[in-house]
């Protein structure tokens, strides 16, 4: 129970912040039946100095910094989230669009000056690459290329829900999505990949009902206009542009960096291009090793 406590906070520790028994318990790698459970693993952690108490907070540094900043952080969140909301509602409306989720730091109650609007988006099959051409060019033309409130980074469709990256970081980034419109695909896709359920044995789904927005005439419209042969056509040619376009900016990665961190296929799109994802899981595997030469504690 203590090491599953501790990776928690080891975890969320490379991103200063801090973290409620709670989530502890949400973020657990072990089953756990009761909160008292985790308390009172916090508590002898606690009382052996290998983790500190902020009063609902709890940390692996002891500086109270980092709980106002995670304060600040979750109040900036709560402030900005009903433009997300707006924001999600926008993207469904374009052709295509089946599920809008948000992703990233917001994801997880954060946001700063320093972070974005993530977004994660189903699509229907076989026309990712429409899609995507469509909201980049309204990115560019109408947010002047702005990406603060507009960031869209990972793309799927129906056709293929399952996310191949089996990880904590991978884990963590589905179990905190939060549904914003497509929720009937958004609960396939929690079930599809419940693989994530060996590293998180405690998370349960958030079903919270959303009214998704009616698909409008000139959605319908267009999609109608873009389907069969002629949008299977469109698609593979917004397809061919933009990889031949990526290969071309990230020419400078090499083969497998590019694969991996901008998957681009015919039914998925990803955008990580600073491989952030193995970043975040290198870093994860020294802090354990760290904590475990530092403390002298062997974390199962």
């Amino acid at each position: 129970m203590r090491s599953a406590v501790l990776r928690a906070l080891i975890y969320f520790d490379i991103f200063n912040y801090p973290l409620t028994a709670s989530e502890i318990t949400q973020f657990a790698s072990l089953k756990i039946t009761s909160l008292t459970q985790v308390e009172e693993a916090l508590q002898e952690l606690a009382e052996a100095l290998l983790i500190f108490q902020f009063g609902e907070f709890y940390s692996l540094k002891n500086d109270i910094v980092w709980v106002e900043r995670r304060k600040k952080g979750n109040t900036n969140a709560a402030a900005i989230l009903p433009k997300a909301l707006k924001r999600s509602k926008l993207i469904y409306k374009f052709p295509f669009v089946r599920s809008v989720n948000i992703s990233g730091s917001l994801s997880k109650n954060y946001f700063d000056e320093t972070t974005d609007f993530d977004f994660f988006i189903i699509t229907a099959p076989n026309r990712i690459w429409i899609t995507r051409m469509l909201l980049t060019l309204y990115k560019k033309i109408f947010l002047l290329n702005r990406r603060k409130y507009f960031c869209i980074n990972y793309y799927i469709s129906t056709e293929d829900l399952i996310i191949p990256d089996r990880n904590i970081f991978s884990a963590i980034e589905i179990i905190t999505l939060k549904n914003q419109a497509g929720e009937d695909l958004y609960r396939q896709f929690i079930e599809t990949n419940n693989w994530v359920d060996a590293y998180f044995p405690n998370f349960t789904p958030d079903y919270t009902h959303l009214d998704d927005p009616k698909r409008r005439f000139i959605k319908r419209q267009v999609e109608k206009i873009l389907s069969g042969k002629a949008g299977d056509k469109i698609d593979n040619l917004c397809y061919a542009i933009t990889l031949r376009f990526l290969k071309r900016k990230y020419r400078h990665l090499r083969t497998e960096e590019f694969n991996l961190n901008l998957r681009t296929k015919k039914q998925v799109s990803k955008h990580h291009p600073q491989g952030f994802q193995f970043k975040v899981l290198k870093a994860y595997e020294e802090k354990c090793r760290d904590f475990e030469q530092h403390h002298q504690y062997k974390l199962l």
